[in-house]
Order: structure tokens, then C-alpha cells, then sequence
């Protein structure tokens, strides 16, 4: 389903943690409707894992969902999922930073373009205290060039306000891969997630899932949607054990804690 941005040969990822591992954790997640594949490098050690599960969804049923589009080094095009918050901004995460992007809303099937709207970024605001390492606070806005056209297909999604809420039962889309090296799904993808304690995400301020299903290479920057039908999270990363014995945790980075950064962002911009 999802994918998070950052993808790296995994040959090269030790030599680059050497550089940027600040809190013994540096992380790429790949996240996609089918299949998670996701690369965990702690300083100097390397771990990969895959996860299969997720399903197509009802053709337009997530009217918030954004496919970001965009280049990295020697052209190759890279994408990241996101979701409008208002006509003129998209939430995603800070991982997902680019120079220039082209933005889809109203988009189900990547080659269908009927009632598409393709915008661009005007500005993109990281949060202040993004660390690349950590991937603590991996949440970012885009401020739209032209506001999206609201129809019955293009909508935003309510931000989660509410601490004393603890969600359980979450849904993440998006096109990230659905197999091993394999492309991007053409489809928008969904897999359900049941979201668990960890010590990790509790020192990260972010919600946990732990099942054998999650998002993939692809998927960052989605949503993590809840039972009440509000956005919760953002897909960050998957961090696995170091023995490699234990299940991946997928980490999402929480909404309710970011809520007062994210309502200034959007009342002063």
C-alpha cells in the first residue's frame, strides 16, 4: 500500500547510517496496499522484512487521499501518500521532502485520469523538530499553488482532536508496492491495522501496529484512518528487532499531538 519515500540501496544504508544515526535508529519503510517492505539500520546493521496483505478498495470511497509525485537524483520518479486537510493543504510526512512535486486528488487508478485534478506545492513546512534519523515528528504540510476543486470526489478528512480517544481498529491506503522490488499498485490499495502498546512509538509520540499486514514502499505519508473516521496518523516507518526474531512494528506519528503546530500552520499560511 504506502510507501515511505526514503528508498536507498540496502548495499549503501550502513555506510549512510554511519552518518546520520543520532538515536540508534535509522529507518526506511516501504509501505504498499499488498506488500511492506521496509529497511531497519541501527547504526550499523541492516534488517529487512516484507508483510502481504491489504485489498482494493471501493473505486473513490477515500475522497482525501493524494498521490505526491516526484524526482529524485538522476530522474527517477519516486511517490508518497498524503491526504487533504483543506482545499489548500496536504498532510504527509516530513520524510517525503522534495524540491518540486506533482500533486493528484480525485485519483483511484494511476493511468485513469477522468475527474482528476493534478496541482502543485507552493511551500512545504516540515515540522520544526523533524529528526532524519529517529524519524521522531516525521510529519509535514504542503500549501497548494491553487486550492483543490471540492466535488464528490475530492474531499478533505477530519484531523483527530481528542487525547482521551484511544483508537484500535485503523485502515492505511495507497499505491506503494505490492511485492518485493516490484511497482507501485495502479490502484488504491487498503490494509487494516490493529494498533498495539510499544515503548518505541511511546518515546517517538507516535501509534504502533504490529500485525502481520501494514503499509509499503509507496504508502508514506498516508493516512492512518480510525474508527471514528478521523485521520490519527501519518505512516512513518517499520522498525524491527535487531535479532530479527520479533514481527516489524509499523510506527505512524500522531495527529492529536501535532494538532496545535498543524492549526497554525493552516490559520497563518
Amino acid at each position: 500500500m504506502r510507501k515511505l519515500q526514503n528508498t536507498v540501496a540496502v548495499s549503501g544504508v550502513s555506510s549512510l547510517a554511519q552518518l546520520l544515526c543520532d538515536d540508534n535508529m535509522f529507518v526506511f519503510c516501504k509501505v504498499a496496499a499488498v506488500t511492506l517492505v521496509a529497511v531497519l539500520t541501527l547504526c550499523d546493521q541492516v534488517h529487512t522484512a516484507e508483510i502481504i496483505g491489504g485489498h482494493p478498495v471501493q473505486k473513490h470511497s477515500r475522497p482525501y487521499m493524494v498521490l505526491l509525485e516526484y524526482q529524485i537524483a538522476e530522474g527517477h520518479t519516486k511517490h508518497c501518500g498524503g491526504f487533504l486537510v483543506s482545499k489548500d493543504f496536504v498532510l504527509t510526512a516530513a520524510h517525503c521532502q522534495a524540491k518540486s512535486y506533482k500533486v493528484f486528488v480525485g485519483l483511484h487508478s494511476y493511468y485513469s485520469r477522468n475527474g482528476v485534478q493534478q496541482l502543485s506545492v507552493e511551500k512545504h513546512f516540515p515540522h520544526q523538530n523533524y529528526n532524519k534519523c529517529s524519524y521522531v515528528n516525521d510529519i509535514m504540510l504542503l500549501k497548494l499553488s491553487s486550492s483543490a476543486n471540492f466535488t464528490k470526489n475530492v474531499r478533505n478528512i477530519a484531523l483527530a482532536d481528542d487525547n482521551n480517544f484511544l483508537p484500535n481498529s485503523c485502515n492505511v491506503s495507497g499505491w506503494g508496492q505490492t511485492k518485493k522490488n516490484g511497482t507501485m499498485s495502479l490502484d488504491l490499495m487498503e490494509v487494516n491495522v490493529k494498533l498495539i502498546e510499544n515503548q518505541i512509538c511511546v518515546r517517538r509520540r507516535a501509534y504502533c501496529s504490529g500485525d502481520t499486514a501494514g503499509p509499503s514502499n509507496g504508502d508514506s505519508g498516508g493516512p492512518l484512518v480510525c474508527e471514528d473516521g478521523k485521520a490519527h496518523g501519518v505512516v512513518s516507518l517499520e522498525y524491527k528487532a535487531k535479532n530479527g526474531n520479533s514481527k516489524p512494528v509499523f510506527m505512524y506519528t500522531k495527529i492529536v499531538g501535532n494538532r496545535r503546530w498543524i492549526d497554525s500552520i493552516l490559520k497563518n499560511n
